[in-house]
């Protein structure tokens, strides 16, 4: 008899143990309710801040908004634009180009766009004078923005790669860039010609 209540106790202990797959379905369609209800909130606090926006860019006046935003006129690249030997083992693997977006009031400013990148040697026959091209992206500019004691302008390092016993031979390359203001979609051009 004692052997059948120690067995009957080790039955309930078990059983006490192991919950119930109801009990397990509630718990996980509670834990997704809660889950829901924190995104609808964040939802309805994305609506209210998107509501106060309209709301301000409504108040002001039509005809005037996009004229108070920058207007790009010009990009120059700085005289800073060369070959810099990165890692100061004789080779100069890495082209670096500044570029400073300049807008109607002869203000630098940081515009927000895509830049294509190329490397020229005019000296050499048509279908082999670009050296190479380089695209940057909006995403990717923005973090390029480098401001200074001296200057304010994109700094892109740009990898020569395969390239670089080429540019040793080289008396002067010109580089290309072209400037995609995504605010106006207005492209803007400018070459330089450097000595490696």
């Amino acid at each position: 008899m004692r052997k059948i209540i120690i067995l009957a106790g080790c039955v309930l202990a078990i059983a006490a143990g192991c919950e119930n797959p109801e009990k397990i379905e509630i718990k996980t369609l509670r834990e997704e309710k809660t889950q829901l209800t924190r995104q609808i909130e964040q939802a309805n606090t994305e609506n209210e801040q998107l509501k106060k926006q309209v709301a301000v860019l409504s108040a002001l006046p039509a005809d005037g908004r996009l004229e108070n935003l920058y207007h790009l006129q010009q990009i120059k690249i700085t005289d800073y634009t060369n070959f810099y030997d990165k890692d100061k083992d004789g080779k100069k693997e890495t082209l670096i180009v500044y570029i400073q977006p300049i807008d109607g009031e002869r203000d630098i400013v940081k515009a927000t766009g895509a830049v294509d990148v190329q490397l020229w040697d005019l000296n050499k026959a048509e279908g082999e004078a670009l050296l190479r091209q380089w695209h940057v992206g909006p995403e990717e500019l923005k973090k390029l923005w480098l401001v200074t004691l001296i200057t304010v302008n994109y700094r892109l390092s740009l990898d020569l790669g395969d390239i670089v016993d080429k540019i040793k031979t080289a008396e002067a390359l010109t580089v290309k860039v072209k400037f995609t203001d995504y605010l106006t979609g207005k492209e803007f051009e400018e070459q330089k010609v450097i000595k490696p």
